[in-house]
């Protein structure tokens, strides 16, 4: 299974101001790559936290939650919660017929698929803003080898940089 991990980022690297900041600074362009990725994928991966500043499920994809609330249910075919680690959940996805998943945070969750090694692909949307504090893309310390597989420019302000993740 392809997993990409997509994630709009400040200059300075920063994902939001808090865990709770709507990432509407990102602007219509990130949104529109942000749909078309994760609708081509038709499964997208996210933490509670995420789950509930977004608020609502997106339509035309599968969403995963993972969360550590064992009361956190759902009776939708369109939204899992979840605690089951990253590797048990890319195997369910797989045996489902899903070839491909975007993990989209928080920061604990890119953390988790991360240091297991299950990132196949980092798809960033630089955006022209600094916030000097805030989430960074990943919750700890990480070592991922990454090689520029393309980058272009999304509309006058921002820019989509995707990485491919070395395994070796």
């Amino acid at each position: 299974m392809h997993v990409c991990l997509m994630v709009a980022i400040t200059i300075d690297g920063k994902i939001a101001r808090a865990a709770d900041h709507y990432p509407d600074w990102t602007g219509k362009a990130d949104k529109q790559l942000y749909v078309s990725i994760t609708q081509k994928a038709g499964v997208m991966i996210m933490g509670s936290t995420t789950f509930d500043t977004i608020g609502r499920v997106l339509p035309g994809r599968k969403t995963i939650v993972m969360t550590r609330n064992p009361d956190r249910r759902s009776d939708r075919d369109d939204l899992v919660y979840t605690q089951a680690p990253p590797e048990q959940i890319l195997s369910d996805l797989a045996s489902q017929g899903y070839q491909e998943a975007v993990v989209v945070g928080g920061a604990k969750i890119n953390q988790l698929f991360a240091e297991k090694g299950l990132i196949d692909e980092l798809i960033l949307t630089l955006s022209p803003y600094a916030f000097g504090s805030g989430l960074s893309i990943f919750s700890g310390a990480v070592d991922l080898k990454l090689a520029l597989k393309a980058f272009s420019q999304i509309d006058e302000k921002s820019l989509c940089i995707r990485y491919r993740v070395n395994h070796s």
